[in-house]
C-alpha cells in the first residue's frame, strides 16, 4: 500500500514543528550553549536524524528557531497588512505599540524568552536574524514613520527615529519580570496604557524631529557645524 505524496509532507512538517517547539523551549530555559541535541531529541520525542534531517545541524536548528520566534512576535505577513491599511500613519504606529506591548506581556512564552537571552548576548547567529528577518520588517516601520514625519526612508534622521522608537520595545521583551526597579513597576501596567504611553511619547518626538528637518531643508546652512574662528592674530 504506497502512502500518498502529502501525507508524507504532512507528517514532515509536524515533526519539524515539534522539533522547533521542544528546541525553542529549551533554548529558552538554558540558552544555546547548555542545549544539547540529544536534549532536544529526547524533549521531541524523535531521533537525532530528524533534526540533522529538518535543519542541518545544531546551529541551522537554533537560526530556526529565532526565525520563528521572531515570526511569533510580529510576521512581515501581518506588518505588510497593517502598513498597507486605510488607517493614519499613526494610528499604524499606534496598533504596531498595542501589539508588541501584547506580545512582550505573554508569561511563559518561549518565544521572547528565547530573544530576549540573544539580544543580552549575542552569537553569530544574531546576524543572520537580522539579515533575514528583521531587516525587511524594518523596511516596512520606516515606511510608516516616513509617513508619519515627511522624512525620506533612507534619511539617516529617519533611522535615529527608528532607533529611539525601537530602543523601549526592547527593553520590554528582554526585562525580567519580578526584578526589582521602575522597569517592572512598567512591566506591571496595563498593557493599553503602556501603548498609549508609547505612542504619545513617540510621535512628540517624531514631531519635533520633523519640524527640525522641515527647518534645516529652508536653511542648509543650519545642518552644517560651525566653522572654527581659529586662533586670534596678534596685534
Amino acid at each position: 500500500m504506497s502512502v500518498s505524496r502529502r501525507a508524507v509532507r504532512t507528517d514532515g512538517e509536524a515533526t519539524r514543528n515539534r522539533i522547533l517547539q521542544a528546541a525553542g523551549e529549551l533554548f529558552a530555559a538554558g540558552g544555546y550553549a547548555e542545549t544539547t541535541s540529544k536534549a532536544i531529541a529526547a524533549h521531541a520525542e524523535v531521533d537525532l536524524a530528524s533534526i540533522n534531517y529538518h535543519f542541518g545541524n545544531r546551529n541551522g536548528l537554533y537560526q530556526a528557531v529565532l526565525a520563528e520566534a521572531h515570526r511569533q512576535l510580529i510576521s512581515l505577513v501581518d506588518l505588510r497588512s497593517l502598513a498597507g491599511s486605510q488607517v493614519s500613519a499613526s494610528d499604524k504606529l499606534m496598533r504596531l505599540f498595542e501589539h508588541l506591548v501584547q506580545r512582550s506581556q505573554d508569561e511563559g512564552s518561549w518565544n521572547i524568552q528565547v530573544l530576549a537571552r540573544e539580544l543580552l548576548a549575542p552569537s553569530s547567529h544574531l546576524k543572520v536574524l537580522l539579515q533575514n528577518e528583521v531587516l525587511p520588517k524594518i523596511q516596512v516601520i520606516r515606511q510608516i514613520l516616513a509617513d508619519i514625519t515627511g522624512i525620506p526612508v533612507d534619511d539617516p534622521a529617519l533611522t535615529r527615529c527608528l532607533v529611539s522608537i525601537a530602543a523601549p520595545c526592547g527593553m520590554l521583551l528582554v526585562a525580567k519580570r519580578g526584578v526589582p526597579g521602575p522597569l517592572n513597576d512598567v512591566l506591571r501596567m496595563p498593557g493599553a496604557v503602556i501603548a498609549h504611553h508609547l505612542h504619545t511619547f513617540a510621535l512628540a518626538g517624531l514631531e519635533a524631529i520633523s519640524s527640525d528637518y522641515r527647518e534645516s531643508a529652508k536653511s542648509p546652512r543650519r545642518s552644517r557645524p560651525a566653522k572654527s574662528a581659529g586662533p586670534a592674530k596678534k596685534g
